[in-house]
């Protein structure tokens, strides 16, 4: 190895011992903000609020060797990918640090523990975020792109619990404050967003390896309408044939599913280069987990509400009022083309809004 190669990697040993070392900083910043919560330790919650200040300059430290790196050694190919990723790894973990603080000033809100009940759901939640970021951080370290890939999938299950943990806040027969409930809301938003910096950390751990980017979020979009036997039916389809890259789309019935699709429907999206080969009338039937996965919900009769009690909370809930709908519900040929030409304007825009100009 010649000096130069000895020196290069001496820098890359450096660099990479000053990311774990700041990984680690932020892994307990977070184990200690939760425990401090939880126990109500004013003095722990004090020294954790204290301790971002040390782990904002080490994120100094490592921005400037980083781009001294750059500056040096000209990076290429992996090495450069590393550099990039270090510098947003880096971004990630001081991000993860304000959020330990934010959880940790919640107990000088409410002095003292929270009610037993949110407690345990504080704990729960806390458990699979730090086992979740403990993977990532490993990931990293180990150059382990499968390990990333797998700690990216935990995602799903933490959003469902997220989901099901902001329901509970929301018990009216709970004797908790309002004080209290902000501030274990606060404390699930923070270890929500520790989780998805956890992911994105995983992200630029495959994106080292590989040189695999980012790839697009695909969203899952649901249509309902009173007996999906129309509108939804068309939304469906009008959605699958122009954005079948964008999304994963579903209609279904808010009430009782009608016998059939509206005469005429079929022969009309086969007209047009639909599939109408599955078009049938379906009832939601869906857990509130399995409703969690929908990212956008629209109406496109009655208001959302009117069809689910209660929308998950990360989902956004759209109410769609076309005009080139008849009054009887009885369309001809004409009134589909009408329907048609306002479905598909209304989910361009929604797309185009979701994953810009160039969503397909």
């Amino acid at each position: 190895m010649s000096h130069y190669e000895e020196r290069l990697e001496n820098d890359l040993e450096n660099i990479r011992g000053e990311v774990s070392d700041l990984a680690n900083r932020v892994k307990d910043a977070v184990k200690n903000s939760v425990h401090a919560l939880l126990t109500n330790n004013q003095d722990l919650a004090s020294a954790t609020i204290l301790g971002d200040g040390p782990i904002n300059r080490k994120m100094r430290e490592i921005d400037t060797l980083c781009h001294r790196f750059i500056a040096v050694h000209l990076p290429s190919a992996g090495h450069l990918r590393l550099m990039s990723s270090v510098i947003r790894i880096n971004i990630i973990l001081e991000r993860i640090g304000d959020y330990a603080v934010t959880i940790s000033r919640e107990l000088q809100r409410i002095n003292g523990a929270p009610d037993k009940r949110l407690a345990q759901g504080i704990e729960l939640l806390s458990n699979e975020v730090q086992l979740m970021l403990s993977q990532s951080v490993a990931s990293f370290d180990e150059e382990n792109a499968e390990l990333a890939r797998a700690t990216i999938a935990m995602s799903a299950q933490i959003d469902n619990t997220v989901s099901g943990l902001y329901e509970e806040l929301l018990d009216e027969q709970a004797q908790w404050s309002l004080l209290e409930r902000f501030a274990v809301f606060s404390a699930y938003h923070r270890l929500e967003r520790i989780a998805d910096q956890a992911k994105n950390l995983c992200e630029q751990t495959i994106f080292t390896v590989s040189g695999e980017g980012k790839g697009s979020k695909v969203y899952e979009v649901l249509f309902i309408d009173d007996d999906n036997s129309c509108l939804s039916q068309l939304a469906e389809a009008v959605a699958r044939k122009h954005f079948p890259d964008s999304g994963i789309y579903t209609s279904v019935a808010g009430g009782e599913p009608a016998q059939s699709i509206s005469s005429g429907l079929s022969e009309f999206m086969d007209s047009h280069g639909m599939d109408a080969s599955s078009a049938e009338p379906k009832t939601l039937e869906v857990t509130p987990a399995e409703l969690n996965r929908f990212h956008i919900i629209v109406s496109l009769a009655k208001p959302v509400s009117a069809y689910i009690g209660r929308v998950p909370f990360q989902t956004t809930a759209l109410n769609w009022k076309l005009a080139s709908v008849p009054a009887d519900c009885a369309c001809s040929e004409q009134d589909y083309e009408g329907i048609h030409r306002e479905l598909s304007v209304l989910i361009k825009d929604l797309m185009t809004v979701l994953r810009g100009e160039g969503a397909v």
